[in-house]
């Protein structure tokens, strides 16, 4: 029996590491949602229903897959359903204490439901929406690590996040002697 499960988070922007993610799960369940998070503890460059927009332009293919946004804890999301797995992604050892803790707490607060640690493809290890944005607002290409439709609505985005570059003389170079 193939269950059915929620992928969380807030994809601000959605990657190709998180695209590889949404692939592979939506084989291993019926019916996959992901969930894309309003939360209010960070400051997204995009507005949640643009997020939600982007993602099911990158992932309208994948017939089993739907993209939803949610505000709150995501337990009460996933029991909302009906769904009794939760999918979350590991890049790196240093994500694993953060998911750890995260899946006791979910564990402690909804016995019924699952968390399923998947991790990306080698070459996706170091892609993260953060690292993506960075690299946007500093005007360098990020088109190797987002769908083309997300990399141009990073395009139009990234300037309005900017930082003003620093006043006074230019840093200069000073050789070793």
């Amino acid at each position: 029996m193939k269950r059915s499960a929620v992928y969380p988070g807030t994809f601000d922007p959605i990657t190709n590491g998180h695209h590889d993610l949404v692939r592979r799960a939506a084989s291993m369940f019926e019916r996959l949602v992901i969930a894309i998070a309003a939360n209010p503890n960070k400051a997204p460059m995009f507005p949640l229903e643009m997020r939600v927009a982007m993602a099911k332009r990158v992932l309208g293919d994948l017939p089993n897959v739907e993209v939803r946004g949610y505000s709150g804890l995501t337990f009460q999301f996933a029991r909302s359903l009906g769904f009794d797995v939760v999918v979350r992604g590991l890049r790196a050892v240093s994500d694993f204490e953060f998911e750890f803790q995260l899946a006791n707490m979910s564990r402690h607060l909804a016995p019924e439901i699952e968390t399923v640690f998947l991790t990306p493809q080698e070459q996706y290890t170091f892609v993260s929406s953060t690292l993506v944005r960075e690299i946007a607002v500093l005007g360098g290409d990020v088109t190797e690590f987002v769908h083309p439709a997300v990399a141009a609505e990073l395009t139009k985005r990234a300037p309005l996040f900017a930082r003003p570059a620093p006043s006074g003389p230019p840093a200069t170079h000073v050789p070793e002697s």
